[in-house]
């Protein structure tokens, strides 16, 4: 099989011939059909994750079709369209996994990144990790929803009941989380790069009722931000931005160094808080939720030899929405 690999921490993704993997008992072989480039993958590539140790199949937002089932697999089961996100695996038995918070397990093990991930004609994943996709999405437009959409979920509602939400950072999660929020009849304030006016005009078009660079004031105090851009300075901005006991959700994998701030910016029981991977629970919320909305996805492919043109795209900031690879078949 073809596929995409990191051999190292800041190199290129090399185009390599593979043997397809064989499902192991608790496994499904999957044949993808597309998956979405997400910013934690630039993150792996780009050294700013420690490098496991082994070449890495980047992707984690996975579409694809169960074409064999492992001995103790019961569903899904062959011919199955499935999703495969982030969170691969986890222990089972410690007390995060006990209490829903597999996210945190310290043997967790995630897609694309510890695991084979979807930059491949085929991979492998716990059956137990996939989730059922609605009918109503499309493959390409079902993947960015694998983690953009279930981080963006999970970050809303850490915000609680907050009615003026900002967004820093408005890429692929944010498009997302800023149409569940406006049909929570919330306030949607996008952040985007300074100059980049295009991407106010993206925002405004999914109905944010303000939009400007992240250097700049929002005309009222917001009651909560959400931080999908990597940019450690970018809490200091939403702090002064949020009004008192407001919270400020640092919703990367990655973010560079916070810088020092005045305690008065904290001051007045605003909060820090930050969110880590997902949950299995999360999927299956988000994609209960997402057809109702309805959720849709703004989406640019790029075929999979071409995935380093897709991260570089990334990288520059170029792309209103999400990229995908498409992987014909």
């Amino acid at each position: 099989m073809k596929a995409m690999v990191l051999q190292g921490p800041g190199q290129a993704l090399v185009a390599v011939e593979l043997p397809r993997p064989r499902p192991a008992a608790h496994q499904v072989l999957v044949r993808v059909r597309a998956c979405g480039v997400c910013r934690t993958d630039l993150h792996i590539v780009d050294g700013e994750l420690p490098f496991p140790g082994h070449p890495v199949i980047p992707g984690h937002e996975i579409v694809g079709i169960v074409e064999e089932a492992g001995t103790q697999v019961r569903n899904p089961r062959p011919g199955t369209r499935v999703g495969i996100p982030w969170l691969g695996g986890s222990c089972g038995s410690c007390r995060f996994c006990a209490g829903g918070r597999e996210n945190l397990c310290d043997q967790a093990r995630f897609t694309g990144y510890d695991l084979p991930g979807g930059y491949a004609e085929y991979t492998v994943a716990e059956a137990s990790s996939c989730l059922a996709i609605p009918a109503v999405y499309g493959d390409i437009e079902a993947a960015p929803l694998l983690c953009a959409g279930l981080i963006g979920l999970r970050s809303l509602r850490m915000t609680g009941d907050a009615r003026r939400i900002g967004i820093y950072g408005f890429g692929a999660a944010a498009h997302i989380v800023t149409q569940i929020a406006l049909f929570q009849n919330r306030e949607v304030y996008a952040f985007g790069r300074p100059g980049k006016t295009a991407t106010a005009d993206f925002a405004r078009k999914l109905g944010a009722c303000w939009a400007g660079g992240s250097d700049e004031t929002p005309p009222h105090p917001l009651d909560a931000a959400i931080i999908f851009a990597p940019a450690g300075e970018l809490v200091l901005r939403a702090l002064r931005a949020v009004d008192r006991g407001g919270i400020v959700v640092c919703a990367g994998i990655h973010m560079s160094d916070i810088p020092g701030f005045p305690y008065r910016d904290l001051w007045g029981e605003r909060r820090i808080v930050s969110v880590a991977n997902l949950t299995r629970q999360d999927g299956i919320d988000f994609f209960a939720l997402a057809p109702e909305v309805p959720v849709t996805t703004t989406v640019t492919t790029f075929p999979l030899g071409d995935a380093n043109a897709a991260l570089d795209a990334i990288r520059q900031g170029r792309l209103h929405g999400a990229a995908v690879l498409t992987i014909p078949g």
